[in-house]
């Protein structure tokens, strides 16, 4: 158990590490270009955050495993909805400050993980194709750009009741329809047999083999059927035939769901070898004070930013320099906070207000 924690933690603060980056190039301003550091750092966007989604469903999975041979499920589901209930109100008051959190969303992920976590494991994967194709259903029967501004990616009735529904569940940065099956797969990943061999060896080649026949499939249809056109047309069907993370499509979804199983299985497998090696270790208290550092990249990193004026108009060589020295502060910071404390700042407030 020691070490399929650590390589899940290591595996946290890599989905963090990803996400601050690919934040912040969105915030300074960063345009898209031919360069191979642009290309590589856009393979992140959507998929730290679908790992950062799976990590949490695999902890409440350990979760609720471990309580049910104590036949304690309904105090977990209690306690499933009160952390729910916790982040969304946290998220909500969070957004003003940052539109993109994902906080509270997860509050609504999290309650019906409270619903499905004694599922089956075949009725857990149903659920999770069940998110995928009504996300499709909705697309077929609603505009999805209704709220947006696509150039400043400002969601104009988000305050409304209408368009708050609308924004949580069909077209906000992670709607519940489909991103709750990412939630939903973690649930089912934490009651397989992460630490054996044939396990892994299982996952790593049928998601890797999924992620490269998928990935390959859309880049020969799009240079197939959008050469070299573009217009108002072709870019809607460049978008159908991409796994970017906006719309959800199920490309994505299958796609940035292989990719973070084959990152979780990669982890936990190093954890297993070099478990007291202390670059593993370091990782790992960063993922233990993830949600601390989820929060301190946008108040803290980005208001950094906006006082040296460097919102905006910046190279993807400066925000990755950024978000590199950010994420060499949160090893330090982790490691001498951890030396003392036995959970992050936030961590702390957050068990005592869902104790």
């Amino acid at each position: 158990m020691m070490t399929r924690l650590v390589g899940i933690d290591v595996a946290r603060a890599l989905a963090l590490f990803g996400m601050i980056i690919v934040n912040f190039k969105l915030v300074m301003g960063v345009k898209e270009d031919d360069s191979a550091l642009y290309f590589i750092t856009s393979l992140l966007e959507g998929r730290a955050s679908a790992l950062f989604v799976i990590l949490a469903g695999v902890g409440l999975g350990f979760m609720a495993n471990s309580s049910e041979q104590r036949q304690r499920i309904s105090f977990v589901r209690w306690q499933i909805c009160k952390r729910a209930i916790a982040l969304f109100l946290i998220g909500l008051a969070y957004s003003p400050i940052w539109p993109a959190d994902i906080l509270r969303f997860y509050g609504l992920y999290f309650l019906i993980a409270a619903c499905v976590i004694t599922f089956s494991n075949r009725a857990l994967l149903w659920i999770c194709a069940g998110l995928v194709i009504n996300f499709v259903l909705l697309l077929s029967l609603f505009n999805y750009d209704q709220g947006w501004n696509w150039d400043s990616l400002v969601y104009k009735d988000m305050w409304s009741a209408q368009g708050m529904f609308r924004h949580l569940f069909f077209n906000g940065f992670h709607p519940v329809f489909p991103w709750a099956a990412f939630l939903v797969f973690g649930i089912w990943l934490a009651r397989q047999p992460l630490l054996e061999k044939s396990f892994q060896y299982a996952v790593c080649k049928w998601a890797l083999m999924i992620f490269v026949v998928t990935e390959t499939t859309l880049w020969l249809l799009r240079n197939w059927l959008v050469p070299d056109v573009v217009n108002n047309e072709v870019g809607e069907l460049g978008v159908l035939l991409s796994s970017q993370m906006m719309p959800p499509l199920p490309t994505y979804m299958v796609s940035a769901s292989c990719s973070a199983a084959l990152v979780l299985i990669a982890c936990i497998w190093i954890a297993q070898k070099w478990y007291q090696n202390s670059v593993l270790k370091r990782l790992a208290q960063v993922g233990k004070l993830s949600l601390t550092f989820y929060v301190a990249h946008v108040l803290i990193g980005m208001g950094i930013l906006e006082e040296l004026n460097m919102l905006g108009g910046q190279t993807t060589e400066t925000a990755l320099f950024c978000a590199a020295i950010f994420c060499l502060m949160a090893i330090l910071v982790s490691a001498i906070w951890l030396a003392k404390y036995k959970a992050g700042p936030l961590e702390t407030v957050f068990r005592v207000l869902t104790r």
